[in-house]
């Protein structure tokens, strides 16, 4: 069975990052893992509010680790995120880029034991993170 990964990164929120966004997906997806996540990256109008967080949340169950790109300010991603941790207890990789000039201190602050943040340049970079996350936490956890 494929390992699933709950891919995060805003949807409604500031998206400057997407590009980045998707490339979190096309990795994961090239790592031979199933990536969950909103496909359009846009605002779903077919669901509702309620519809939309229990969908999620539903995927954030369902799924063996959360990889999120967090350069954006979202608050979805942040209530992703925690309730990942400190609920599921369940594996985050944070990635942010370089030209973030202040990543939020809820993320970078966090000590959490499951919780590992890490500054990329570039897509190189970014691709590398995930897949040494996928390698030494999926692996370990499958």
């Amino acid at each position: 069975m494929k390992p699933k990964v709950y891919c995060a990164g805003p949807i409604s929120g500031d998206n400057t990052f997407q590009s980045f966004y998707k490339k979190i997906i096309y990795v994961v997806e090239n790592c031979g893992c199933k990536a969950l996540y909103e496909p359009n990256l846009i605002p779903n109008a077919e669901l509702t509010d309620q519809e939309i967080f229990k969908r999620d949340i539903r995927w954030i169950n369902e799924s063996d680790v959360i990889i999120a790109e967090v350069s954006g300010p979202s608050l979805g991603v942040g209530f992703e995120i925690a309730y990942a941790l400190y609920v599921l207890k369940k594996p985050v990789l944070a990635l942010y880029n370089t030209s973030v000039k202040r990543l939020s201190a809820m993320i970078k602050g966090c000590d959490a034991n499951f919780l590992s943040v890490q500054l990329y340049r570039n897509e190189s970079e970014l691709e590398n993170y995930i897949k040494l996350f996928i390698k030494n936490i999926c692996s370990q956890k499958l």
